[in-house]
């Protein structure tokens, strides 16, 4: 009996030793790839680490420092952690607190089509990496799928709208081997190595392909040379027309969500009289935006919980469940027939400024701070403030800076026929304008200032 306890003791020793020992290699995987991802001498912004909670099926979540995330990747360790693969200027993983664009990425559902992540490896390397796409520098093993990600050079949300479209056009490739058209927001998160994927208890494993990091204006260039300023500017038709529009559909969706999400901050979250209608047209812009309505109504959530006086969350589906209606609506073809024989441009919402101006009672003054959301006379203050920078930029000198110099040379002038007159008192107007290098005419301007 004794013996069998030592031996019970003994193995249980083992297995302690073990799982220490696997749990070192699994946390060292994790850091591995976070830092690879995310390094803290180029990453700026916060980094959020997410576990999904299995009874609610709801992520619980945190952001960190780029210098944070070594020490607290011990606590994240088990089943089902996910890291964002952008950072945030503030920590809410939302689209509209994007701060730096670091990657692109295409979630893989192989299993979907009953294929193995490693024969899809193997069709991709042979026939579209170095081809249709680049090759990615990481290919993250989910445990039933793939997720390829290229890290690009950090862009601003400024350049969201073209990171989006090249992130568009990079599923569109991989769709016949089960790309996730849903998964390409820019808050989107993804496994990280070393976690246990619940489903089946797989290990999460990533492949290191290489470290370089692509420039999104070159990628543009290479692959949607559509986009580039010249085509835009020219609006040329032709096959990839629709590619352009998207872009500027985009950018448009994007500018209203973020000037929302402003619109609460510069109100101190007192949104007390349009509550519904700030969130109904925030879901509906990020739904457009996203093409994840799922997402979309996560953060119309979060944007919610920013109220001084938020509503209860059942109401908050409720009051916008309409705006992911109109959002499926803008991809109906019937839907978007019957729209234009009703004489609007398309399915969906096509709301003009002053009519989100007039149910969120903008003012002058909060138009300012914001990009989209602005009235005509904004819009020609812009312009004017434009202009000017432009004719700054020219060389030209403000106007009253002119006016100042003119009249300064006119007192010269007037200073300079005074010690004339006075010192030959008998010239006449032609002589004196002879003297001083003036037509006649001016001499008798000149005399009218006396």
């Amino acid at each position: 009996r004794l013996y069998h306890i030592l031996r019970q003791n003994q193995e249980k020793l083992v297995r302690n030793m073990k799982n220490s020992s696997n749990l070192a290699i699994r946390l060292d995987a994790a850091e591995k790839q976070l830092l690879f991802h995310h390094n803290p001498q180029n990453t700026s912004g916060w980094i959020t680490l997410a576990k999904k909670d299995p009874d609610t099926n709801r992520f619980r979540q945190y952001h960190y420092q780029p210098e944070e995330l070594a020490s607290a990747l011990s606590e994240w360790m088990g089943e089902d952690v996910y890291y964002s693969q952008n950072t945030f200027y503030k920590p809410q993983r939302r689209i509209d607190t994007i701060r730096q664009l670091r990657s692109l990425y295409v979630d893989l559902d192989v299993y979907n089509l009953g294929l193995t992540p490693e024969w899809v490896l193997g069709k991709l390397e042979f026939e579209t990496f170095g081809q249709d796409l680049p090759e990615p520098n990481m290919v993250i093993f989910s445990g039933r799928g793939l997720v390829l990600i290229w890290n690009i050079d950090p862009i601003p949300y400024e350049a969201m709208p073209l990171w989006r479209a090249v992130e568009t056009f990079f599923v569109e490739q991989l769709k016949e081997v089960g790309a996730d058209t849903k998964a390409t927001d820019p808050a989107r998160i993804f496994r990280l190595a070393g976690t246990i994927n619940s489903k089946n208890k797989a290990v999460v494993k990533t492949e290191y392909r290489h470290d370089y990091r692509y420039d999104i204006h070159q990628l543009q260039y290479d692959y949607l040379p559509e986009l580039s300023p010249q085509r835009l500017a020219a609006k040329k038709k032709g096959r990839n027309t629709k590619i352009v529009r998207m872009f500027n559909i985009y950018t448009l969706h994007l500018a209203r969500a973020r000037d929302l999400a402003k619109l609460v901050e510069l109100r101190n979250g007192d949104i007390n009289n349009c509550r519904e209608t700030l969130l109904f047209l925030y879901r509906y812009f990020t739904c457009c935006f996203t093409d994840d309505p799922e997402k979309a109504l996560h953060d119309t959530h979060s944007l919610n919980g920013e109220f001084v006086d938020p509503l209860p969350d059942r109401e908050v589906e409720v009051a916008t469940r309409s705006a992911e209606k109109a959002w499926k609506a803008k991809s109906d073809a019937k839907a978007n027939e019957l729209a234009k024989k009703l004489g609007y441009k398309g399915a969906g919402y096509n709301l003009p400024n002053s009519k989100i101006i007039e149910w969120l009672d903008i003012t002058p003054e909060e138009q300012r701070q914001l990009s989209s959301i602005i009235g005509p006379q904004e819009k020609r203050r812009r312009n004017r403030l434009q202009k000017e920078q432009w004719r700054r930029a020219q060389g030209m000198r403000p106007m009253a800076e002119y006016n100042l110099e003119r009249k300064q040379k006119v007192e010269t002038k007037v200073d300079i026929l005074q010690r004339l007159m006075k010192k030959n008192p008998q010239w006449s107007n032609v002589r004196l304008a002879k003297e001083m290098g003036v037509s006649e005419g001016y001499i008798r301007k000149l005399k009218k200032t006396l």
